[in-house]
């Protein structure tokens, strides 16, 4: 089941934070990144956060979680992580097409490091094009995607 997450709620910032946490950190390792900024994220932020937030639960515990920054022209899928004891289940395909029924884009973006093949995989499927690469200042070579309506 997906739904729409309180991020505003300690609690619930408190379990998206740790779906992130558990999440990048196997992002960490596949892109051999020793600063990585997303495991950096602090309970404030998430509770500060002027995106959306929605879970993928099962049995009742938040399995992952996509962030979405949405208006008229775009959206923009910030973060799309899953818990590691959940992957391959189809939970990231499946937060995919929640976002594609949901929001009304001429544009769907999403971004990720140029080796996190499980990632990019993923995004090809969906039809996302890649448009862009570079090199951050914390070292990891990203890649920018984006599917147009």
């Amino acid at each position: 089941m997906i739904k729409k997450l309180q991020q505003t709620n300690n609690e619930t910032a408190a379990e998206i934070r740790s779906v992130f946490q558990v999440s990048y950190a196997v992002e960490a390792k596949l892109l051999k990144a020793i600063d990585f900024p997303p495991l950096k994220r602090q309970l404030e932020d998430f509770i500060n956060s002027k995106t959306q937030f929605f879970g993928y639960l099962t049995n009742n515990e938040l399995a992952g979680v996509v962030e979405i920054d949405h208006n008229t022209e775009r959206t923009y899928i910030k973060s799309l992580v899953v818990a590691p004891k959940f992957f391959r289940q189809g939970i990231a395909s499946q937060l995919l097409e929640f976002v594609f029924d949901t929001f009304d884009s001429n544009v769907f973006m999403v971004e990720t490091g140029v080796a996190n093949d499980p990632a990019t995989t993923l995004y090809k499927k969906f039809g996302f094009k890649e448009v862009k690469q570079w090199d951050t200042d914390h070292g990891v070579r990203k890649v920018k995607f984006e599917r147009n309506i």
